[in-house]
């Protein structure tokens, strides 16, 4: 057991280069991946939201959101969002009350970076500062090879499309609001979150139950 706890640190320090001083590794639920509402249903439903409902959410929803916006999908390792070449440039950082987490897709499980409430920082609307979750998409344009700048941000600005469009679809099937938001202090944000110079912040997505519910 001991050695396998290990060799989760190791691969996961190496995932996202460096495992912050007290990070904390929290193995999530497995995610619900059958069931659900009709596609055409959940596309006739698709709605942003705006006002949300102070509830948090558990920890079964956060598993399915993040599984659905950027999980494993198949044995190789590929995700259930498109990825140009399957570089799989995304990072999915969480920004709760409680704290500041990043997925790590491969043990589906988070990892949590701080107690701050950085909810501030993660859009410029008040909804932001009180909803229960806000995703925050950061490509890491290192994983991004052999192409130009320019390419670069447009297969970036392709993918979180793709990732958002998941996260809409789950959150219709569920009777979840969200919306994606791209006013964002994006310097402030890297700060907060001690991004690497290689990464860049892209959109915000807020997630949580619609106000009245």
């Amino acid at each position: 057991m001991k050695t396998g706890i290990l060799l989760l640190l190791v691969f996961l320090a190496v995932a996202v280069h460096a495992l912050p001083a007290g990070s904390e590794i929290i193995p999530l639920p497995k995610p619900q991946r059958r069931g659900g509402m009709p596609l055409m249903e959940a596309l006739d439903k698709r709605q942003s939201i705006r006002s949300y409902s102070a509830r948090a959410l558990d920890m079964q929803d956060i598993s399915n959101i993040l599984w659905a916006a950027y999980g494993i999908n198949r044995g190789d390792g590929r995700r259930t969002a498109p990825s140009a070449r399957n570089w799989q440039p995304f990072d999915i950082y969480l920004i709760m009350a409680d704290g500041w987490y990043l997925y790590e897709a491969g043990e589906h499980a988070l990892i949590k970076l701080g107690d701050e409430d950085l909810r501030e920082h993660a859009g410029g609307q008040d909804f932001v500062r009180t909803a229960p979750l806000n995703l925050i998409y950061v490509s890491d344009y290192e994983r991004i090879s052999a192409v130009s700048p320019g390419n670069r941000e447009l297969h970036s600005a392709t993918d979180v499309g793709f990732i958002s469009q998941n996260v809409y679809l789950y959150c219709a099937s569920e009777g979840l609001g969200t919306v994606v938001r791209g006013a964002i202090d994006r310097e402030k944000l890297h700060e907060v979150l001690r991004l690497r110079p290689s990464q860049r912040v892209l959109l915000g997505q807020t997630v949580g139950y619609p106000e009245g519910r």
